[in-house]
């Protein structure tokens, strides 16, 4: 049996990384093979992850499987974000001016700083003693 996906992209944020896949379906969507109100039970993470289908009234007419891995769950809502919007612009390239208008092809680049040696931290520094 061939699954036939009607798009695939990579979604990224921080250190998360989402593979999402679009099929025809009835708006279904799973996340590591679960349900979306299972995996993310906090309701501003499900209306976070839905905006791209908002932007492209493109709701109720695919089912999207997401395998999603790496960083937390805030991480992981952004890289499903952006991995949803560059899966509809690869369906239909009329779907990019209204997800570039809402900024949801950008991806964000903001990561966490590496610990210097020498230093406590990122950027804080051991405690100075002058005696």
């Amino acid at each position: 049996m061939a699954i036939n996906n009607l798009a695939q992209a990579v979604g990224r944020r921080k250190t998360a990384v989402a593979r999402v896949y679009l099929r025809k379906g009835s708006g279904k969507i799973q996340v590591n093979k679960q349900q979306l109100d299972v995996y993310f039970p906090i309701e501003s993470q499900r209306t976070k992850l839905q905006n791209p289908l908002r932007a492209c009234d493109a709701g109720s007419s695919f089912d999207i499987y997401i395998n999603v891995s790496g960083g937390g769950k805030s991480g992981q809502v952004g890289a499903c974000v952006h991995g949803i919007a560059r899966a509809l612009v690869a369906f239909s390239e009329e779907n990019r001016g209204a997800l570039h208008s809402g900024g949801l092809l950008t991806r964000d680049p903001r990561m966490v700083e590496r610990k210097k040696y020498g230093q406590r931290g990122a950027r804080r520094s051991f405690q100075f003693s002058k005696r």
